[in-house]
C-alpha cells in the first residue's frame, strides 16, 4: 500500500520526500490511553517533518491521519500544557499546529487538482467502498475517495449500505471488546456481501483487517484493497510505470 501510494503520487508529478526520523504516529497508543507515549511520538514526527521542509504530510491510513490532525491538541496534553480549547502554548504548540494543518489523506490530494496522469487503464471490476470512521467522521473526508475511484475507467463503484456505521474495529476496540466488535463487524460483512462486489475498498488498515477477517470467516472470496492500490493497478495496466 505504501509503495502504491508513492508510485501514484510520483506519476502525478508530486515529489515524494523521504523524511528521516519519522516513526509511528501514536494513534494506537492514544487509543489505549497511553497519552504520554503518543505525545512523545507526535513531537518526534513534528520535528522530523519540520526539518524536511515538506509542503504536505500525506497519510494513506485514516486512523493515522485523524491522529496527526490532532497533534495540536495531543502535544502537551500529557503534561498539562494544553488549554481548555485544546491548543498548546509556545513554540512547540506552533510547530504541532503547523504539522496538523498540512496533514491530508492521500485521496484528498489525488481526487482534485493533484492529478496529472488521468485516466489510467480500464478496470472492469465491481468495487464496494466503505468509508473508515476515522476518515468520514474524524477527518470529515467524504467524497474524495469516491471521486478517486470514479475516475478509473470501467470501474463500478458501489457504496456499502449504511457505510457511515462502524465496522467494529474502531482503533483497538475490536481487540479489547471482541464479542461486540465481532457482532458489529458481522453486520458490516453482511452489508458488503449484499453489494455483490468483487473487491472491498477502504482507506484504513484496521478496517481492512476487521472486514477482511470477517469475509474470510464467511468463506468469501471478496478481496480487500486501499483505493490507491486500485488506482495503482489501473496505472500499471496503462504502462505509466514502464516495463
Amino acid at each position: 500500500m505504501n509503495e502504491a501510494t508513492a508510485r501514484v503520487l510520483a506519476v502525478n508529478g508530486w515529489e515524494v520526500v523521504h523524511v528521516p526520523g519519522q516513526g509511528c504516529c501514536g494513534a494506537l497508543h492514544a487509543h489505549g490511553g497511553r497519552i504520554s507515549a503518543a505525545g512523545e511520538m507526535a513531537r518526534r514526527n513534528v520535528r522530523a517533518f519540520r526539518a524536511s521542509g515538506v509542503d504536505w504530510v500525506v497519510s494513506n491510513a485514516a486512523g493515522c491521519g485523524a491522529t496527526m490532525r490532532e497533534y495540536g491538541h495531543l502535544v502537551g496534553a500529557d503534561d498539562g500544557e494544553a488549554s481548555a480549547e485544546g491548543s498548546v502554548r509556545g513554540e512547540e504548540g506552533a510547530a504541532s499546529r503547523w504539522f496538523s494543518e498540512r496533514v491530508r489523506d492521500v485521496s484528498e490530494i489525488l481526487a482534485g487538482d493533484g492529478r496529472s496522469a488521468w485516466p489510467g487503464a480500464p478496470l472492469p471490476v465491481r468495487v464496494a467502498y466503505d468509508p473508515p470512521c476515522h476518515l468520514l467522521h474524524g477527518q470529515r473526508v467524504r467524497t474524495p475517495p469516491l471521486a478517486l475511484l470514479a475516475s478509473i475507467p470501467e470501474l463500478t463503484v458501489i457504496p456499502v449500505p449504511n457505510g457511515d456505521e462502524c465496522c467494529g474495529g474502531a482503533g483497538i476496540y475490536g481487540i479489547t471488546h471482541p464479542d461486540l466488535g465481532g457482532r458489529i463487524g458481522g453486520d458490516k460483512v453482511t452489508a458488503v456481501l449484499e453489494t455483490g462486489a468483487e473487491v472491498l475498498a477502504t482507506g484504513n488498515p484496521g478496517c481492512a483487517m476487521q472486514i477482511g477477517a470477517g469475509l474470510r470467516m464467511r468463506g468469501s472470496r471478496v478481496q480487500v484493497a486501499h483505493p490507491v492500490e486500485i488506482l495503482d493497478e489501473s496505472y500499471r495496466r496503462a504502462g505509466f510505470y514502464g516495463a
